[in-house]
């Protein structure tokens, strides 16, 4: 014991062949890029007899978008200078009675979009993780107020009685119900050789008689829905409710499995914030922050869980191997949070919209670990609570101080310097839940310091992101740790309509740090950890406009002097056009080796491309406007849920890899009048180059418009093809039409 206490609790690897692929292939593309920048500004101290005012624009702004991509480029590098992974050794913490507490925050906000038995699934996965249940305390955040939500608890906690044994005593390691019963795993570990012989015929005494756990989480998935049928749904988005908070709690002998199981069960607590009109809620980190404040006055754990309502625990041992880095001497005093991916159970193998986000949690977070650690990533995070304190507590322990950070509550105050039990504060349990009412009131945190030093960090809907930049800018540093076993599965997104949504709601809430004061551009290279974690932030907050603004340049420009017979590009035989030929294979070459080398297919390759060209000219669009006319207060904030429920017909077509267009014309009509523009000036550089043998001199500008046809296939199928649902319809594909007939227009006015 005394040996195995003195060995590491984890280890980090450093990736040395990825940094000499990354470092080497950074070393020749930048010159390429350097080549190729000073081709194109050569353009306007040369004098050329064939400049004119219509070719020197158009040569400007494909300069700007070069210029603007290869920053773009040269921030995201910052995420390959030093990629690590690390591993986790859980057995080596030491006994139960020695972990720390962990309190479990998991948000909702709509039961029609969040069905309520998959949130209470999250629930039941958290309340039956392995770790010590005095120690762990599960909190729900409703936003929505619905009463199916809270009787949706008190169901969930009368199975949980059934269900925590069962998983304890069979060892069973996917925790959330309905994955388990639903079979859709085959993994060999779900038990002992003892329990899968018997694992459909497991029956568990009770003290009328003996009954299926199955049945009983049958019994229990009915009860809920049927009170969703009675109106129980209904939320209270109007933002005009009191603060409704309820630890759950049902005695009742009738129900009692085995006496000295049931007593083992976590803490139970319901939250509903304070919410009126006429006060500002802050969406997701309002919410985080009304439990920050309400577990300080019941449970007060060092550590929080935070989860999506979503993404349930998939393996119960994640608090144990978040306790490997968060114990361990050496960086427990700086570490802020330990990340774990985000991975989803519903993920077809073709994959068409980049649900399972493989870039950012098979790579870039690795790199992003090697400099500091991640942000902050929505769901999935172990968090320090002195990290979210930390730096207004240091106030010399001026009562007055700490009421201006932190609000008028006494109790919450006392709460910062010691860690309560639940145990402890029985006698105390009415005062205390009074005590949190207070804390979820919409004004307690008026003239505080709550979201702006304290806290989760406001003025984003992109919370997760702006909290752990400030965070380490503070000092703080974190991890990223992405066992074999994936540690949450969530549902992925599977149509394209609730892509481009959640894509510009995300590109917002990124636009927003991006735009604010804590630009990590200009606040983040003397505060953060090390500047390449700076360049991390920056490439997140700005890659929306760094890419919206270049592919419409670049879906356009070069397409429309196509069309006008203006050269954009070096010729064949021009010795430059090796340089852009460089770039070009070098870039789609190096994300194609990305791709392969985690794993994935060249077919992933393809819709990588694919979704990124889409995501450009609509998601982060639509985003970054909706940021700057924030900024300029032409429209307040707002934030919708990402739909939860499938339907049945789309999910198919995901499955099946077609595409369903089913979605807004504001996201169709765009994309599908740059492809008609694309193919008409394929259709007539094509032309140019058979019947005026200009091959030579038009080569790149044909190449493009056939490199954006060919990754954009589906748009052409669902305009000209396809007649089924999820076709774009005929009445968009004329709409397009026209509008690519305006941009033509406008194009041989300008460019003439």
């Amino acid at each position: 014991m005394e040996s195995s206490s003195k060995l590491p609790l984890h280890l980090c690897h450093v990736h040395k062949l990825s940094i000499f692929i990354n470092r080497t292939h950074i070393f020749f593309h930048s010159i390429a890029l350097v080549f190729l920048l000073y081709y194109r500004a050569s353009f306007f101290f040369f004098q050329d007899t064939t400049k004119t005012k219509a070719t020197t624009l158009a040569w400007l702004l494909v300069f700007v978008s070069e210029i603007v991509l290869s920053f773009e480029w040269l921030l995201s590098q910052s995420f390959r200078w030093s990629p690590v992974s690390r591993t986790a050794f859980p057995e080596r913490l030491p006994g139960d009675d020695k972990l720390p507490g962990v309190d479990v925050f998991i948000c909702t906000a709509d039961p029609e979009k969040e069905p309520t038995v998959g949130v209470m699934n999250t629930v039941l996965s958290a309340m039956a993780m392995d770790y010590p249940p005095e120690k762990l305390h599960v909190y729900l955040s409703d936003d929505g107020g619905a009463a199916v939500t809270l009787k949706g608890m008190r169901e969930a906690w009368r199975f949980a009685k059934w269900w925590l044994p069962f998983c304890r005593r069979y060892g069973i390691k996917c925790r959330a119900p309905e994955a388990y019963f639903s079979a859709e795993e085959e993994d060999a570990d779900f038990g002992g050789i003892e329990f899968i012989q018997d694992r459909e015929y497991i029956k568990l005494p009770e003290l009328t008689g003996e009954i299926w756990v199955q049945e009983k989480y049958e019994v229990f998935k009915k009860r809920v829905r049927e009170k969703a049928t009675v109106g129980d749904t209904r939320s209270v988005l109007g933002r005009d409710h009191p603060a409704v908070i309820e630890v759950i709690q049902e005695t009742s002998n009738d129900d009692a499995i085995q006496e000295n199981e049931t007593k083992n069960m976590p803490l139970l607590v319901y939250v509903s914030r304070e919410k009126r009109p006429s006060h500002p809620h802050y969406f997701k980190a309002g919410a985080l922050n009304v439990l920050l404040r309400v577990s300080g006055v019941i449970s007060n754990s060092p550590y929080i869980l935070g989860l999506d309502c979503d993404m349930h625990c998939h393996d119960p041992s994640s608090a144990r191997q978040a306790m490997c880095f968060h114990l361990d001497p050496k960086i427990s005093p700086s570490l802020a949070f330990v990340q774990f991916p985000q991975k989803f159970h519903n993920i077809s193998n073709n994959d068409i919209y980049d649900s399972q986000l493989r870039s950012a949690f098979w790579l870039l977070w690795q790199g992003f670990d090697g400099v500091g650690g991640p942000c902050v990533s929505g769901t999935g995070y172990y968090i320090k609570r002195l990290s979210l304190c930390s730096s207004s507590i240091q106030e010399d322990g001026d009562p007055m101080k700490l009421r201006q950070s932190f609000g008028p509550s006494i109790e919450f105050i006392k709460s910062l310097h010691q860690n309560n039990k639940p145990d402890m504060l029985i006698h105390r349990k009415n005062a205390l839940l009074n005590e949190a009412q207070l804390l979820a009131s919409c004004t307690f945190e008026n003239g505080t310091k709550w979201g702006e030093e304290v806290g989760f960090m406001y003025g984003s809907v992109a919370e997760d992101v702006f909290t752990g930049f400030r965070l380490h800018c503070k000092g703080w540093i974190s991890v990223y740790c992405n066992p074999p076993r994936p540690q949450f599965l969530g549902s992925g997104i599977t149509n394209l309509d609730d892509f481009l949504v959640q894509g510009t709601r995300w590109t917002s809430g990124l636009v927003d740090v991006a735009i604010s004061k804590f630009c990590p551009l200009i606040y983040g290279p003397l505060k953060t950890y090390t500047f390449v974690q700076s360049m991390c932030y920056a490439e997140l907050a700005l890659f929306p406009i760094f890419y919206f603004l270049p592919l419409w340049c670049f879906a356009t420009i070069p397409q429309l002097c196509l069309l006008n017979g203006i050269p954009l590009y070096p010729e064949v035989s021009n010795s430059y056009f090796i340089v852009f030929s460089f770039v070009f294979i070098s870039s789609i070459s190096k994300h194609l080796y990305e791709v392969l080398s985690t794993g994935f297919t060249f077919r992933h390759w393809i819709n990588e491309q694919r979704i990124w060209m889409m995501k450009s000219v609509t998601s982060h669009l639509y985003g970054s406007v909706d940021a700057f006319m924030k900024k300029i207060g032409m429209r307040e904030a707002s934030f919708f849920p990402t739909n939860k429920v499938d339907d049945v017909d789309q999910l198919k077509r995901y499955n099946m890899g077609v595409f369903d267009f089913q979605t807004s014309i504001l996201f169709l009509a765009p994309m599908a009048a740059l492809v008609i523009l694309n193919m008409a000036s394929f259709v007539v550089g094509i032309s140019r180059v058979i019947f005026l043998g200009e091959l030579d001199k038009f080569f790149i500008q044909v190449f493009i418009p056939f490199y954006v046809i060919l990754m954009n296939y589906p748009i052409v199928e669902g305009m000209l093809i396809r007649k089924d649902r999820g076709r774009i319809p005929p009445s968009v594909t004329l709409l397009s039409a026209v509008v690519s007939l305006i941009f033509y227009s406008l194009g041989s006015i300008i460019f003439m």
